[in-house]
């Protein structure tokens, strides 16, 4: 340890704060192992090398107790910030992905620079990757019997809500996103979830966004008659 040398010149409490920077450093990588373990291992090693008795596991004064022991919760929650942070990272990440989703499929659809068919396979690409799903297909018919996700983001089976959340989308069944715009019906997306699909409320309303944008799409295609498919 490279603090041996100095314990005879350098306090305890500062070595402690030595210490408390390694930890950090490993801690800001927002790995929970790594962090836990430089904090446990910080505090064992202070007390066995920098502690009187050296080289032992005995700690005789009560002020390096304290000090070992804040040593080892100040890594520990500095880990949990650290981790917390990185979460919080990725989330807005992937709202920020999310949105930019959105709003290539509305500057799409407002430009009308692609056919519905073009539209639709660029959204059905973007709710396979914003819901976790494995596949994603249209369909301009009905239906009756599919779990749906609804525009406010909510899934229901038969008129009864399910809990995403907690049980995830239905297992082994196709999902439906319907397409609809002033009222009228324009088709849905049929969607595929792996096992344990759960996305978030966020990732949801997304989704039935980017439905409206088809539908949107689509209702504008409607009326240009001298335009083809």
């Amino acid at each position: 340890m490279g603090l041996v040398p100095l314990r005879d010149s350098v306090a305890n409490t500062d070595a402690a704060l030595i210490l408390t920077l390694v930890v950090v450093a490993v801690a800001t990588s927002g790995d929970r192992l790594s962090g836990l373990v430089a904090a446990l291992s910080a505090g064992v090693w202070f007390d066995f090398f920098l502690t009187t008795p050296y080289e032992n596991f005995t700690i005789n004064s009560r002020a390096d107790v304290e000090t070992g022991l804040l040593l080892l919760l100040v890594g520990i929650a500095v880990t949990e910030i650290a981790v917390w942070g990185r979460r919080q990272h990725g989330l807005a990440d992937k709202s920020a992905a999310y949105l930019a989703g959105l709003h290539d499929a509305s500057d799409t659809a407002a430009l009308g620079t692609s056919s519905p068919s073009e539209l639709i396979a660029s959204v059905c690409t973007q709710l396979t990757t914003v819901l976790g799903i494995r596949t994603c297909r249209f369909d301009y018919g009905t239906g009756l019997g599919c779990p749906r996700l609804t525009h406010d983001g909510r899934v229901t089976v038969g008129g009864e809500l399910i809990d995403v959340d907690r049980l995830g989308f239905p297992a082994d069944r196709e999902v439906e996103l319907l397409v609809t715009s002033g009222g009228s019906y324009r088709g849905r997306f049929l969607l595929t979830p792996p096992a344990r699909c759960r996305p978030s409320l966020e990732q949801r309303v997304v989704a039935a966004s980017l439905a409206d944008q088809v539908g949107a799409a689509l209702t504008e295609y409607s009326l240009r008659p001298s335009q083809g498919e």
